[in-house]
């Protein structure tokens, strides 16, 4: 009787060591689930920003309209009969003026 009392309590040591400081354990678990979470949060920006590439893609097939825009913006494009105005930055009144004393 007493070595199957032995026998089970050095089982239930075994399972509360798994438990506690094993591969699955409490502790592993909740770092799993953070890296999941990770994930996830990766994943979705990915998908954020595939949906944008998509959309931009779908656009620029579709029509000549997001070529424009893109060639003005982002190679300074002008049309023959186009007048370019470059504008300065407005500056604030305080900076504007100053004051002397």
């Amino acid at each position: 009787m007493k070595v199957l009392a032995l026998v089970l309590a050095t089982f239930l040591v075994a399972i509360q060591a798994q438990l506690w400081v094993g591969r699955g354990s409490l502790p592993y678990v909740a770092h799993l689930r953070e890296e999941v979470a990770a994930a996830r949060a990766d994943n979705d920006k990915a998908r954020a920003r595939n949906d944008q590439l998509q959309a931009e893609l779908r656009d620029l097939r579709e029509g000549l309209e997001m070529v424009e825009e893109k060639a003005r913006f982002e190679l300074g494009m002008i049309k023959a009969d186009e007048v370019f105005v470059p504008l300065a930055p407005v500056r604030p009144a305080s900076a504007a003026s100053p004051v002397s004393r």
